[in-house]
Formats: C-alpha cells, sequence, structure tokens
C-alpha cells in the first residue's frame, strides 16, 4: 500500500490525501528528508560531471525518495507477512488510497519522460516498480498492506505521467530517443516484470480479498440488523426477566444465520430471519426438588412446548423419559411426528425438572417434506441390511433423510455393529456419508 488505507472504500474521512500517508508512517517527513538527501546530492554530482542537466535528475532522485519513503518505510497497519489483497480494483478512482497512489507514481514518469524521452521503457520501468513495491510490502514485515488496488492505481499513475511527459515533450518540439528500441526494450521490460510478479505471487505470497471479505461483513451486518434484538428477548423470555446477555455472536450459513446469546443464565441460539429457536441451556443445570409427578411435568412441557413451538407440537406425539433418580431427577420429554409412518424432520427435546423448570431444549423446525410412498415393508428392510451385512438385525426405524439433496422414506436398520440405510421407496442400499466415519 502506497498510502493510507480508507476505513471503507469510497468514503473520504475529511482529512487531505497526504496528511493520511503521512499519519500511516511515524517520522515519514523526516526519513523522507534524509533519504532524499542521500540520492539527490550524488545523482546531481553525477550528472553535473556527466554535463548532464542537473535540475530534472535532481527532481526524479527526490520523487524516487519519496516513492521509497512512503511504501517502504515501517507502518503499524497492513495483512499478515506474506498476503496481498488481491480484491478487484473496483474503487481505484473513488478511494483515497487509491487517488493518493495514482498523484504518487505520476510525477516521476513524466519527469523520466522528459529525461530519457523513451516513454514506452519509462512506463515499463515504472509499472516494475510499482510491482517490486507491493510484492516487498507483501514479503517483509514492514507493518504495510500489498494490494491489488494500489498496484492498479500505481501503473495508472505511472500511465497518465507518461501521457503527460509525451505532451510537453511534444510542446518542446523535442524528438524521442530511438524509438523503434524504446519499444523493444519496453516490451522486454514489462514482460520480465510481469512474468517475476506472477511467480512471486503464485509461488510465495497468499492471495486474500480484504474488500469483499469487508463487503461481506457489512452486508451480514445489514441482514442480521435486529436480529440481537430477537434473541435477547427470546433469552429474557426463557429465563426469566432478570437476564442479562453478556455477548451476541453471529454466524454465517448461507442464507441463514445462527445467533447466539450468552448471558448470567444461560446460552440460547436460534435461526434468523426466520426467528425460529434452535437450543438453549441453563446455567443452572441440576434438578429441583419438586412435588410435580410424571403427568404433571408432562403436562408442564406442553405447555413450554406450545408456546414456544405450536408448529412442531401440532401433530406430533410426546415421549417422557426420567433423568436420574432420587428428589433431584428431571425428565427428558421429546416430540416427534410422523406421516403415514414415517418420522418427520421435525425435533423437539424439553429437559425439564420434577418442579416445572425447563433446563433447556434442542429443537428442528423443519417443514414435513413430500416423500415418495413406502413400498418396502420392515421384513424385507431388514433381509436387505442382513444380506449386505451378513449380521442379524436388532432395531429397525422409518425416518424422513435427505439423500442426495432430496428427501427420502428410509430405514435405518441396526445390526449391532453397523447400521445399514435402506431406501423404503426403491429398496436400494444407501452409502454411509463420506467422512462419516
Amino acid at each position: 500500500m502506497a498510502g493510507a488505507r480508507d476505513q471503507r472504500p469510497g468514503q473520504f474521512e475529511g482529512h487531505p490525501v497526504i496528511e493520511a500517508s503521512i499519519s500511516a508512517v511515524s517520522g515519514l517527513i523526516i526519513s523522507f528528508l534524509v533519504i532524499a538527501a542521500l540520492v539527490a546530492v550524488p545523482t546531481a554530482l553525477v550528472a553535473k560531471a556527466r554535463s548532464k542537466p542537473v535540475f530534472l535528475r535532481t527532481v526524479l532522485a527526490v520523487h524516487l525518495a519519496g516513492v521509497v519513503a512512503v511504501t517502504l518505510l515501517p507502518g503499524n497497519a497492513g495483512l499478515e507477512s506474506g498476503q496481498c489483497d488481491t480484491g478487484l480494483p473496483t474503487h481505484l478512482l473513488t478511494s483515497s488510497s487509491a487517488l493518493l497512489n495514482i498523484a504518487l507514481f505520476a510525477p516521476g514518469a513524466m519527469v523520466a519522460v522528459l529525461i530519457f524521452r523513451r516513454p514506452v521503457t519509462v512506463a515499463a520501468a515504472f509499472a516494475c516498480l510499482s510491482g517490486g513495491v507491493e510484492v516487498l510490502q507483501a514479503m517483509a514485515p514492514l507493518g504495510r498492506s500489498c494490494s491489488a488496488t494500489d498496484l492498479a492505481a500505481n501503473v495508472t499513475g505511472a500511465a497518465l505521467g507518461t501521457i503527460a511527459g509525451i505532451v510537453l515533450v511534444r510542446l518542446q518540439r523535442k524528438t524521442y530517443r530511438r524509438p523503434a528500441q524504446d519499444v523493444i526494450l519496453g516490451a522486454v521490460i514489462a514482460g520480465v516484470g510481469a512474468v517475476a510478479l506472477a511467480g512471486f505471487f503464485h509461488f510465495r505470497i497468499e492471495s486474500v480479498d480484504v474488500v469483499a471479505a469487508d463487503d461481506r461483513t457489512h452486508k451480514l451486518a445489514e441482514e442480521t440488523s435486529g436480529a440481537d434484538v430477537w434473541i435477547a428477548a427470546a433469552a429474557e423470555g426463557f429465563f426469566g426477566s432478570d437476564t442479562q446477555v453478556k455477548q451476541t455472536s453471529i454466524k454465517n450459513y448461507g442464507k441463514r444465520v445462527r445467533v447466539t446469546a450468552e448471558t448470567n443464565r444461560g446460552t440460547v441460539s436460534g435461526w434468523w430471519p426466520e426467528k425460529s429457536l434452535e437450543r438453549a441451556w441453563s446455567s443452572n443445570n441440576r434438578g429441583d426438588e419438586g412435588k410435580l409427578a410424571k403427568d404433571q411435568v408432562a403436562a408442564a412441557a406442553d405447555k413450554f412446548a406450545r408456546k414456544w413451538f405450536p408448529e412442531s407440537v401440532s401433530g406430533s406425539r410426546q415421549v417422557i423419559r426420567s433423568i436420574g433418580e432420587g428428589p433431584t431427577k428431571a425428565y427428558w420429554v421429546v416430540y416427534r411426528r410422523y406421516s403415514h409412518g414415517v418420522m418427520m424432520p421435525m425435533r423437539l427435546d424439553v429437559t425439564i425438572t420434577t418442579a416445572g423448570r425447563v433446563i433447556g431444549f434442542v429443537a428442528r423446525t423443519v417443514e414435513d417434506p413430500k416423500l415418495p410412498s413406502v413400498t418396502v415393508d420392515v421384513r424385507e428392510a431388514r433381509k436387505l441390511a442382513e444380506k449386505k451385512t451378513g449380521l442379524p438385525s436388532d432395531s429397525t426405524s422409518l425416518l424422513a433423510q435427505k439423500v442426495a439433496g432430496q428427501w427420502r422414506p428410509v430405514w435405518l436398520v441396526g445390526s449391532g455393529e453397523k447400521d445399514v440405510a435402506i431406501d423404503a421407496a426403491t429398496g436400494a442400499y444407501i452409502p454411509e456419508p463420506k467422512g462419516s466415519r
């Protein structure tokens, strides 16, 4: 990065562009003056000794000192060493950083054309200079940011400076030096530089897309506006009015996100934008010494389920099992829905104490899928599984599962050592997903 990077591409922060660059590197002005003196004085002396024009050569030396000072002195920002932001330069003419880079490289190219009168060579040389700067920023631990946008801006500045130099040469009515040789030499420099730059980026530099990542972050923030308020309200409704949210986190899963709230009473998460609760667990997960009987606990769990998950509870079966023994035992209340004997993907598991306090829940809110008719009965499924494994079957269950992205009725046949999945509509063996073992 030649200049200071914007907080957000395309937005100006209200300060001058040069001031942004100066603030990015501590002691930039002093460093520039020292480097300029070290290169300008010898350049002027050599030019005078060779009876060459001194002024323009000294100006070019000072300009190159400025490029080094602005781009290569250690800073306090940037990507990790070995990385470069290779996102498309979509903000080339709207980013203050890119405009600074254009302004940084244009004067030098213009002066170089006036001195050497070889515009193609000058343009190629400055393009290679820009590429070299970005490679050094990427590979050296300078605290600077390598960027494809900066490279494009630098090359644009060099091209504009070259054009300006050509115009001035014409106005001065001077001739170019060996135009054919200029074109050939410029092409060679450009070709060698391009190959070298491509080699570095392919073998030594990791490409990252900072702008795209920023855009995704901003887009996610816009899409999840209100999600933290919703999950906080759900946490308060579940844990109680004295619930205090400590932290809210959001994780992207394609077109929806999981929102999680960590509170002083426990953790709750759900899906956005569906506003569908997924799970919760209280930090106080010990059983209560309550007096509710099993049927009363089931009624309390049903009241909770119908309040928070009315669609899931509708048409489902409730099964209740005890957890633990003694006065602090709790109950696990399970809701499942069946259609034509096939267990649907919807699920709701509630853990509740004998005092009627819900410790936690796990929910999967899924609409009942449309399935093909079941043609394979339990006996045939067992035979198919036993033929596949060579082992006797000891359990079966019929449920809806996604197979290759499609919902299918599936027999799961257990043999003690290995479970076998059989398509209940076709009788076909369903192989285990890769990586499942």
